[in-house]
């Protein structure tokens, strides 16, 4: 299954889960009635006993919010979703473009990779089993011949070698870099659902004097955490467009440069992508930059947390690989 599909199932969940807020408007009537109750009285009672007439505009608010908490699901959750759908549609959009042009420039400069393996006669055989068998079979017999056809074996060899280790390692970090979204949008689906099933009940505890700021707490930190996956398809376009840099200039190097290393242009890449998953982890802190929602900062702190050990921890397969790789070739 792709990461793609894990994405869209985590979608349609928050869609099936939605109808679960039902089940609390009971419990949030109840306790905003009594709210509501506690609220009118208290006030009704202060205007008489200072003699005042009875402001009625102030009493309207717990009637408003037991209108929000009676069709939840339409007038709370479908406005704010309304709103913020447009942000999300506009940011997939945008990566979507990105990662159609990485796509053809990596195919492009893979081509242009065996091609320029492939003029060079001493390299040719090491990416095609044509050239390989046509350069056995213009050897002959000698002493020489065979010593020469030793070596092309285990360069052939020691190349396959080498190129089977980095391709591994780079699926390994584009594996990470696909589970880092996906914890992430993970994450932010299972907030999304708690606080829209558990939404009625933080409203009628706002009806109650000393919990007012319930309220907005909640739309705060609803609006925050929507906005994580806006914030991670923006920071996956922009990972996208310097990997779309990066080949444009591959693709140059490789057609204007003859003595252009490759390998050195493959182990830029990967510490891209081991920059790319870290980053992942920042994406709550940026959200919460755009609205402030208090309350967060444990979580940010272990997010933060997981991203370092993350980084550490690929920082190190890399350096593991690249040292085994390296003892192995001088070994030999």
């Amino acid at each position: 299954m792709e990461f793609s599909n894990l994405h869209e199932i985590l979608r349609n969940l928050y869609v099936q889960m939605m109808p679960l807020c039902s089940n609390m408007a009971g419990v949030a009537k109840g306790i905003a009635g009594l709210g509501a109750l506690f609220y009118v009285a208290v006030r009704v009672w202060q205007s008489l006993a200072r003699a005042e007439p009875i402001d009625v505009y102030p009493m309207l608010r717990p009637f408003a919010i037991g209108l929000c908490i009676m069709f939840f699901p339409t007038i709370v959750l479908g406005t704010i979703n309304s709103i913020l759908s447009p942000v999300v549609r506009g940011t997939h959009q945008m990566l979507e473009g990105q990662t159609m042009d990485m796509n053809k420039y990596r195919q492009q400069k893979d081509e242009l990779e065996y091609q320029a393996m492939m003029r060079n006669p001493e390299t040719a055989y090491l990416v095609s089993n044509e050239e390989f068998d046509k350069q056995l079979e213009e050897l002959g017999w000698s002493p020489g011949d065979m010593v020469t056809m030793t070596g092309m074996y285990i360069e052939r060899g020691m190349y396959q070698m080498k190129k089977s280790i980095r391709d591994w390692f780079r699926e390994l970090l584009e594996l990470l870099f696909a589970a880092a979204a996906l914890v992430i949008d993970t994450i932010r689906t299972f907030f999304l659902i708690v606080l829209a099933i558990l939404g009625p009940i933080a409203f009628a505890i706002s009806v109650w004097d000393g919990f007012q700021s319930s309220l907005t707490q909640w739309i705060c930190r609803y609006v925050s955490v929507y906005l994580w996956l806006p914030v991670s398809d923006l920071f996956s376009s922009v990972l996208a467009k310097i990997q779309v840099l990066m080949l444009q200039n591959d693709i140059s190097e490789l057609q204007n440069n003859p003595n252009f290393s490759i390998e050195a242009s493959n182990g830029v890449y990967i510490i891209f992508m081991i920059i790319g998953i870290i980053g992942y982890f920042t994406i709550p802190t940026v959200a919460n930059w755009i609205i402030q929602a208090g309350g967060m900062g444990n979580y940010n702190r272990n997010v933060n947390s997981v991203a370092s050990k993350t980084g550490s921890v690929a920082g190190g397969a890399a350096g593991a690989a690249a040292g085994n790789v390296t003892g192995r070739l001088l070994g030999k």
